[in-house]
């Protein structure tokens, strides 16, 4: 009795399975054909501005009725189209709340745009001193965002792109959860996380040129740089003399063919060694120099000393060796 209820069992597993194969198949076929033209098989194309479905080969208008999945609503600048759209700004690690909170706005207006009346404006300014307070519950929290409104001020003033803002905001998180900041100015860890992800993203920035915009002195940038590197264990590689290019040459306005050349004595000086134990700024203001001078454009050593923030005797010392190994290659 029961082998019989066994087989029985079986059998009805093995239509199921059958019947599901088989609505699979008529499922793909069907899908297969809606994409290919019924009049010459080519293939199907979406025209989303006239809701149109079309054959690229025969032209035929296979469906006109398709669904516009986009905004009912049109825009002419980001900034109504910003103030139009139903979703937020996407999370980030620039913020110390990774963008998730809510901001009140300081217009002190409705939503018609009328202005607020003295009573709705002192609940309204109460309500964002709260928001503030709640935002920052915790020392841990007060402390992140100071030091990437930190990060965030000096990146703008040296030029740098978002990701690597967002790199050392990284950085920085870890060196907190790390518990790495005991003893140590939030300033100075901010300024060493945003001057090892510059390097990182091959867009760095000199010692010289991040203390101008920090507030700590080169010394303790440098210190700390050294122990956020080492107890993070980031990979960070040597400076590359040919990185500094591009930015100087295009300060001082020189042409692609100086820029070239400048990267062609660099390359030089790597394989003859000459580089070793010498400031990569150094050497790449003393390169476009050099360039400079073999392309025939004007550009005097105290200009690329104020781009480069070095001195002109170094500039002259280094710009001579490169020279002396262009000179060699060409004996």
């Amino acid at each position: 009795m029961s082998d019989t209820i066994t087989t029985r069992t079986y059998s009805a597993d093995a239509k199921t399975r059958d019947v599901r194969s088989r609505e699979s198949e008529r499922d793909e076929k069907q899908r297969d054909e809606t994409q290919v033209c019924p009049e010459c098989s080519g293939h199907l194309v979406t025209d989303e501005e006239h809701g149109e479905t079309i054959c690229e080969e025969c032209g035929l208008v296979v469906e006109d009725t398709v669904v516009d999945r986009g905004p009912e609503w049109r825009a002419f600048d980001s900034a109504e189209r910003d103030s139009k759209s139903r979703v937020g700004a996407p999370t980030t690690k620039m913020m110390h709340d990774k963008g998730l909170s809510t901001n009140i706005g300081w217009q002190n207006k409705d939503a018609y745009g009328k202005s607020l009346s003295p009573r709705q404006r002192e609940q309204m300014q109460r309500l964002r001193t709260w928001n503030e307070r709640f935002r920052t519950r915790d020392s841990k929290e007060r402390n992140l965002k100071q030091a990437l409104g930190e990060i965030d001020r000096m990146a703008s003033a040296l030029g740098l792109p978002e990701n690597v803002r967002e790199t050392a905001s990284v950085i920085y998180r870890r060196a907190l959860n790390d518990d790495l900041l005991p003893g140590r100015s939030i300033e100075g860890v901010a300024t060493a996380a945003l001057y090892a992800s510059a390097r990182m993203a091959s867009t760095p920035r000199s010692l010289d040129e991040l203390e101008k915009v920090s507030r700590v002195d080169k010394m303790e940038l440098t210190r700390t740089y050294r122990y956020i590197v080492r107890e993070l264990k980031l990979e960070i590689k040597p400076a590359d003399p040919e990185q500094y290019v591009p930015r100087f040459a295009s300060e001082l306005g020189l042409s692609d063919e100086s820029e070239r050349q400048a990267r062609q004595l660099l390359r030089d000086a790597k394989e003859t060694g000459v580089h070793s134990g010498k400031s990569p700024v150094g050497l790449a203001a003393a390169a476009v120099y050099a360039a400079a001078l073999l392309t025939n454009e004007k550009v005097t050593q105290s200009e690329v000393s104020t781009v480069a923030d070095i001195s002109e005797v170094t500039i002259r010392n280094r710009y001579k060796e490169l020279l002396e190994v262009q000179d060699g290659l060409f004996a």
